[in-house]
């Protein structure tokens, strides 16, 4: 009966346990979530706008020097 226990049925004893306990960590660390303010939701908009436009503009410039300069090479490759 104990090797049956640690097996399928034990575990389907212990489930209503676990989800107990997963419930009561749930609240816990709810509790400890806090809403941001108006000024850092702001702020934080602001930093992932000017990083989106800032890598925008790097890969732009990295995809026009990479073509430019593989349009060079096709070209010269191909007038042999």
């Amino acid at each position: 009966m104990a090797a049956e226990d640690s097996g399928f049925t034990g575990q389907i004893k212990s489930w209503p346990e676990r989800i107990k306990g997963f419930y009561n960590d749930v609240r816990v660390e709810m509790k400890k979530v806090t809403t941001p303010s108006r000024k850092e939701v702001q702020s934080t908009t602001m930093v992932v706008i000017i990083t989106v436009f800032l890598f925008g503009a790097y890969f732009w410039i990295v995809d026009t020097i990479l073509g430019k300069s593989l349009d060079v090479l096709y070209h010269r490759l191909i007038n042999r």
